[in-house]
This record gives C-alpha cells, sequence and structure tokens, in this order.
C-alpha cells in the first residue's frame, strides 16, 4: 500500500501534468532488503522517491522505468541475481528479466505503471459545437480545456486546438495555435466562411505554410449534422494525428492525418518525431542494466560516456584502465 506521503506527492506530480512512474514490489525473495508492498515513485529525471530496493536494484527500476514512460505501457520487472538466459536481459510480453549480479541473493519483482498527463485539447468557444468536443474529448482520455475559462496559451506540449467561436476572437486564436505549432490546428466553420478567414490572416501576414496547417471545416467528413456528430468528426481526426494514423478519404485514398485546408494544397506528411535517446547501458564491470542518466554514476572513457551501477564499480573500470595504460 502507497504511504500517505507518497500518494500526496503522486497527486501532486499529476496535477502538474508531470510524467512519473509508480513502482510496486510485487514479490521479494530473502535476503532481499525490500519487502512486497513496498512503493516508489520514479520521476521523469530519473529521481526515485521511496524505497524498492538497494541501490543496485534501483538502477534497474530507474531504467526501465523511463523505458515505461516513453512508451506508456506497464512492464513488471524482475531483478534476478543470477545469468539470465539469452543475455543480459529477457523480454517477453509485458515482462522484462534483467540480471543483477549485486544482489545478495534472492529476487525481486517490481510492476512498474506510467502515470502520463493526458493530452491536453484546447477549445475556444462556448457554442454546441464546442461543448459536445468537450463532453466526447474526456470520454477519449483527452484533457479538454476551454481556452477561454483560464489563462493557457497553447504550447507545443499540448495536442490540438479547436476554434468553434463562431467569428468571436477567431484570427487571434488559430494565430496562436499556428505560432505554437500545435499537431492540430480545426477551424469549424463552412468551406466558404473558412476561405474568408484564411485570407483575413494572409492579409495579416501569416505564412501560407502556417495556413496550409488549419483544418477547415474542422474534422473527418463524415456527412456530420448535429453538433455531436461534427465533434465526434473533429474528435476522430485528432485520434488520428496523435496516433500518428493516415486518414482514408471518401475515395479509398490515404491522406496524410496532419491537418490541411480543404480545397487548398496539402502539406508534406509531417515527418515521424524522432526516437527517444536511449536510457539504458551496461555496466562493464558486473554486467548489470543501469540507466543512462545524469545521476547514474559514470566517466568518460575513449571520447564515449560509461555507466555504472555503482561507485564501486566505477572505481574498479577506473583502475583497470590506468592499469591498461601504465602497462603499454
Amino acid at each position: 500500500m502507497m504511504p500517505a506521503a507518497l500518494s500526496r506527492r503522486a497527486e501532486a506530480l499529476a496535477a502538474e501534468r508531470a510524467a512519473f512512474v509508480t513502482a510496486t514490489v510485487v514479490r521479494a525473495q530473502r535476503p532481499t532488503s525490500v519487502t512486497a508492498g513496498s512503493v516508489a515513485l520514479v520521476l521523469g529525471d530519473g529521481t526515485i522517491e521511496g524505497f524498492v530496493g538497494g541501490t543496485c536494484a534501483e538502477q534497474s527500476v530507474r531504467a526501465y522505468s523511463m523505458q515505461a514512460m516513453r512508451s506508456g505501457e506497464p512492464v513488471l520487472l524482475r531483478i534476478l541475481p543470477d545469468a539470465v538466459e539469452g543475455g543480459e536481459a529477457a523480454g517477453e510480453d509485458g515482462a522484462t528479466t534483467v540480471q543483477n549480479p549485486c544482489l545478495s541473493g534472492g529476487a525481486i519483482e517490481v510492476f512498474l505503471e506510467p502515470v502520463l498527463p493526458a493530452p491536453r485539447v484546447l477549445v475556444a468557444g462556448d457554442t454546441p459545437i464546442a461543448g459536445a468536443v468537450r463532453r466526447l474529448g474526456a470520454e477519449l482520455g483527452l484533457d479538454v480545456v476551454r481556452i477561454e475559462d483560464s489563462d493557457l496559451e497553447p504550447s507545443s506540449d499540448d495536442l490540438a486546438l479547436v476554434v468553434a467561436a463562431h467569428g468571436r476572437d477567431e484570427l487571434h486564436t488559430l494565430r496562436r495555435g499556428l505560432e505554437s505549432a500545435l499537431p492540430y490546428v480545426g477551424l469549424v466553420a463552412s468551406p466558404k466562411r473558412g476561405a474568408g478567414v484564411l485570407a483575413e490572416l494572409r492579409a495579416d501576414g501569416v505564412p501560407e505554410s502556417l495556413l496550409e496547417r488549419i483544418d477547415v471545416p474542422a474534422g473527418l467528413d463524415l456527412g456530420a449534422r448535429t453538433p455531436a456528430e461534427i465533434a465526434l468528426s473533429i474528435l476522430a481526426k485528432i485520434v488520428a494525428v496523435r496516433r500518428g494514423h493516415a486518414v482514408t478519404g471518401p475515395a479509398g485514398a490515404h491522406a496524410p492525418a496532419p491537418s490541411a485546408p480543404r480545397g487548398g494544397p496539402a502539406p508534406a506528411p509531417a515527418e515521424a518525431p524522432a526516437p527517444a535517446p536511449a536510457v539504458i547501458a551496461v555496466d562493464p564491470i558486473c554486467g548489470m542494466t543501469v540507466a543512462a542518466v545524469a545521476n547514474t554514476p559514470s566517466m568518460l572513457h575513449d571520447g564515449e560516456t560509461v555507466y555504472f551501477c555503482c561507485e564501486g564499480c566505477q572505481s574498479k573500470f577506473r583502475a583497470q584502465s590506468e592499469h591498461a595504460v601504465s602497462a603499454e
């Protein structure tokens, strides 16, 4: 069971929209120092708050927690003192087994559950369509925020901006969304009025490359008529953008998921985001899997950073390197 102080810390992190992992020990063999039920929080920078094992076990928990935050998928981490068949780490669906030769015996199994902030969708407008987007969006696990009710400014961390204001402050809001490089910017308007809004933005100096990113009329062409149906079409497009999925048009042709104005030039398909940097390294002394982050013991060797499970392994490696140099 999570201690009250740690539970409050988790609530605070969630309120700050910070990603973290809840690490719960589900099995511990003697003579390990941790017990089943122990809980810790692993933050985005690799900091561990709580106790889920000694220094060396924490390295594996840190490394695979950071991977879980990147993938968004929970994982059962098995930390064994003996050699792992197939190498230093072996994976299967939902579980990973790693070797930790530093353990004094026994084994530890830790369930790593990532807690990630819901993608935020900003909605401008107090119209029936805007209201329907807010209601349906919550059912999809989106954090849908009415932008007029707060001092929120669009940021590149947000997923989408939907402008359903029917003329009220549309130009300023659209421009802010475009300049923030949101993955999706949609304008609820008829083709005729949408063309007029684009013309006004163009006359105001907004580059054509940005105007091409406005999805107008917003959403997939589903033949929607009611506010709920229109909201569904908009959210379907946002889901496609979120998942990087190509959208199939009525003729069966695939269009890029990023938005493009109907009747206007389509932008080039968005490049896939660069893969996240590796967060896993192997201690060259003991062979243990560790996190390649700032607070992991490390040293520069032959132009590369080498990571260690503890300062003891780091000292051994330094001594071996100095001995090899002196022997030359």
